[in-house]
């Protein structure tokens, strides 16, 4: 199992959330109304360092911090403990951005590799998560079309184990409140402008490191 260990050397030192998801062919996503739904998540005069109107403590928004000479630029690490999501960058720093994990045990620590990205995603409740509260997500069974209260947000990157499909993401939230605490049903949950921002700086084929609380 992997533990921050594995990439943090200290807090200052090395560095000074699921719902299990697919896409459904039921579910759509307008292509005509991205733009406009981009512009309703970002708030007006956006800084990704100061803005705030969600009211996450301030370590959870962006930061960049120095990073282990030793970690691959492109790659992700999720610190489950302090709620962290490092992406490494070409100049020995990492971006790092708060997080929210999953619920008790259905947290999945691993090594992903991102397959698939995706803008404004459509959302289907796994049979799992059906079955586990069926209240909640039996209603979507059918799949949830695209927009600013879909689960998945506004971007979703899509971790995979080979070419198996984990049903593990790393996604915006309609949410935001909830990061720094573990609230999905397996994935990594961000603010919806922090994973846009986040998005364009991830290639397919990257690696994501989820690392055990």
């Amino acid at each position: 199992m992997l533990t921050k260990r594995h990439f943090i050397i200290s807090a200052a030192a090395l560095f000074s959330t699921p719902l299990s998801i697919s896409s459904a062919a039921a579910a759509t996503s307008d292509r005509s109304k991205w733009s406009a739904w981009d512009a309703q998540v970002t708030p007006a005069g956006y800084d990704p360092s100061t803005t705030n109107p969600w009211g996450v403590g301030s370590r959870f928004l962006p930061r960049i911090v120095e990073a282990n000479p030793n970690l691959t630029p492109g790659d992700i690490h999720v610190d489950a403990v302090a709620r962290y999501l490092y992406h490494i960058r070409d100049d020995g720093t990492a971006m790092r951005y708060g997080v929210a994990i999953a619920k008790g045990n259905l947290y999945e620590p691993g090594t992903y590799s991102i397959k698939r990205k995706a803008k404004w995603p459509t959302w289907t409740p796994t049979p799992a998560m059906i079955k586990r509260e069926p209240e909640v997500y039996a209603p979507h069974a059918d799949g949830m079309d695209a927009g600013p209260s879909n689960p998945l947000g506004s971007r979703a990157l899509y971790l995979y184990v080979g070419n198996r499909d984990t049903y593990l993401r790393i996604h915006g939230s309609p949410n935001p409140r909830s990061i720094g605490g573990r609230a999905s049903s397996g994935c990594v949950r961000m603010i919806m402008p922090h994973i846009n921002d986040l998005y364009e700086q991830v290639n397919t084929g990257s690696t994501a490191f989820l690392y055990a609380p």
